[in-house]
């Protein structure tokens, strides 16, 4: 449940050879900088290093407010909007939305993924179209400074005194929700608005803002409206 395999479909970032030397996802935060810096020199001319260790794609929208510290990588089609704050060592993916006053720093976004409103995201890795909701962050140091547990299944004492949360492919994380370190929300998993998460919440679930957490229901009917599409696109 903690690994990157379980968590993350590695086709979705530029990332993708460099984690897959993990078990786990969090191992990987240290080698971010020079993974970056790597990346970088080799990219083609489709990318354009507006200043030194920060490469933007050509076709992504940054706005004239937003402040890019490098190293960073900002890919294609992705939108950076106003008073967004990259602190470094970010590789932010293709077709991503890094929206207004957002803060970003040692972390690997793959595509897709949305963190559009007052979202803060350290030392943390969010796979595949991961959304986190307005206000939502990552609370990345615990209060004692001691080092970080990741606990679910198993419990591993990670080592690191700063880690955010490793937030599996297509996961959704609702408005004001906090994110405690060592959090690992699963691939489709979902939290409440309003939420604090500590721990683990598996792939397929719901984790309620009252602390619990259930297995996502998938209807009959969704199920018959799947069938009834996938029985239309066949020859």
């Amino acid at each position: 449940m903690h690994t990157v395999s379980s968590l993350f479909d590695l086709k979705h970032t530029m990332a993708g050879a460099y984690l897959e030397g993990f078990s786990y996802p969090w191992e990987a935060l240290d080698g971010i900088t020079g993974l970056i810096t790597r990346l970088g020199e080799s990219l083609g001319d489709s990318y354009e290093e507006v200043k030194p260790s920060v490469w933007v794609h050509r076709t992504a929208k940054v706005a004239s407010s937003a402040f890019l510290n490098g190293p960073c990588i900002i890919g294609a089609g992705t939108e950076v909007r106003q008073g967004a704050f990259i602190r470094g060592s970010a590789l932010i993916g293709e077709g991503c939305v890094v929206g207004n006053s957002v803060e970003v720093k040692n972390a690997i976004l793959f595509d897709g993924v949305q963190v559009p409103h007052y979202n803060y995201v350290g030392d943390s890795i969010l796979g595949y179209k991961a959304h986190m909701g307005a206000g939502s962050v990552t609370s990345n140091i615990k209060s004692d400074k001691s080092n970080v547990v990741v606990r679910g299944t198993e419990t591993v004492d990670t080592g690191r005194r700063k880690l955010g949360a490793m937030v599996g492919d297509f996961a959704e994380v609702g408005c004001n929700a906090v994110l405690n370190p060592g959090t690992v929300i699963g691939r489709r998993a979902t939290v409440y608005p309003l939420s604090c998460v500590r721990g683990t919440v598996p792939e397929g679930h719901i984790f309620k803002n009252t602390g619990e957490t259930v297995k996502k229901i998938i209807t009959v009917a969704m199920c018959y409206i799947k069938i009834k599409i996938i029985a239309a696109q066949s020859p």
